[in-house]
């Protein structure tokens, strides 16, 4: 919208082109959600305890959660409201790829709504089904996928790019990249659903990882760092590094009422939406198998659970005290901020480890 009005402007003073750049327009984008986010915290925080709209405890979890009962959630309004408002301003209409990001925080926030909603109504645990959930998220999946599938003729197509090697990329089917595409996205969605169990546990690996991917958003929209890099040019890519910086503004403003102890929790609503957000973004600029790495505390997260049901079905036996596996170490005796900050700084290691890939090929 802004890029509109700019083009009048530039007609009338050249000195207006500055804005068109792209990593002008990604910082004014991460201060304008990073803003919104400071300034309407407050008021929905406000208004989600006017309407009730608290956080429902499971009664099997970790004493110390109790007193969190009835902590506004439903955060992820907050986050991607801010998010939206920033990325219309002050990306590019025209890009196809901007407009699959936004569509993708749509369809899944709002399977997350649709969760935290149900689990409101009946004061439990428990909303939408796995079955339901899963069902949802697939079908929001293959769309998105479909939808990229169309643009692969703009960009360097299907194929998968393996990191820390210098030209070796693995070409894709359509249904390899659907596959692909599912696991990387319905994945993505769940882990950072898993991972929201700590005050700001989630939301800071969300800002680290777009981080990083802003960066390879960057290079590879770029024809003369992605030849000097030897990464493969992908245009129209670019735009995600705006995107990107949106996403980190909205998810800082956010982690200012969210961290220890925190006013408001982002619920199925925000942790749904923001994995399969990355996913997406991910896809965009081909580093699917760095997404594994950097979401390192993700992925943890997740196999901790599968292995703690899988187990208990085999022996009628717990492999954790409890999963996922922040509640375990929990119930060993850390305290929270200590979990919660270890856990940071593993994905920031994590995070380093996958841009060294730019230099290490």
């Amino acid at each position: 919208m802004f890029l509109e009005l700019l083009s009048f402007l530039s007609s009338l003073d050249t000195g207006f082109n500055v804005l068109n750049y792209l990593t002008v327009r990604a910082v004014f984008a991460m201060m304008t959600a990073l803003l919104i986010t400071l300034l309407l915290g407050k008021w929905i925080i406000g208004k989600l305890q006017d309407y009730q709209i608290g956080q429902v405890i499971r009664d099997d979890g970790p004493e110390t959660h109790l007193e969190k009962k009835g902590t506004p959630t439903m955060g992820g309004v907050l986050i991607f409201f801010a998010f939206f408002v920033s990325v219309l301003i002050w990306g590019d209409w025209r890009n196809p790829f901007l407009w699959i990001v936004i569509v993708t925080a749509l369809l899944f926030s709002s399977i997350g709504f649709i969760d935290d909603y149900l689990k409101i109504k009946k004061q439990n645990s428990d909303g939408l089904s796995r079955r339901q959930k899963i069902s949802a998220q697939s079908i929001s999946t293959l769309f998105i996928c479909l939808w990229l599938l169309s643009l692969n003729s703009q960009t360097i197509g299907a194929e998968l790019l393996i990191p820390f090697f210098k030209d070796l990329i693995i070409p894709l089917n359509a249904l390899g990249f659907l596959v692909i595409g599912w696991f990387a996205i319905v994945g993505g969605s769940n882990s950072v659903n898993l991972t929201d169990g700590l005050d700001g546990l989630a939301i800071m690996p969300v800002i680290i990882i777009s981080g990083a991917l802003a960066v390879f958003a960057y290079i590879g929209g770029n024809y003369n760092f992605s030849a000097y890099l030897n990464m493969p040019f992908m245009p129209g890519t670019g735009e995600a590094f705006v995107v990107c910086a949106a996403l980190i503004g909205a998810g800082f403003g956010f982690l200012w009422f969210n961290t220890y102890p925190a006013e408001i929790f982002m619920g199925d609503t925000g942790s749904l939406s923001l994995g399969a957000v990355l996913a997406v973004i991910a896809i965009i600029v081909h580093q699917e198998i760095l997404l594994i790495l950097m979401g390192g505390i993700f992925v943890a997260e997740t196999l901790s659970v599968i292995i703690q049901i899988g187990y208990y079905k085999r022996t009628q036996k717990r492999f954790f005290l409890m999963a996922p596996i922040h509640h375990h170490f929990e119930k060993k005796g850390l305290k929270e901020p200590k979990i919660i900050v270890r856990f940071w700084i593993i994905t920031l290691i994590l995070v380093l480890i996958s841009l060294a890939s730019i230099k290490i090929r």
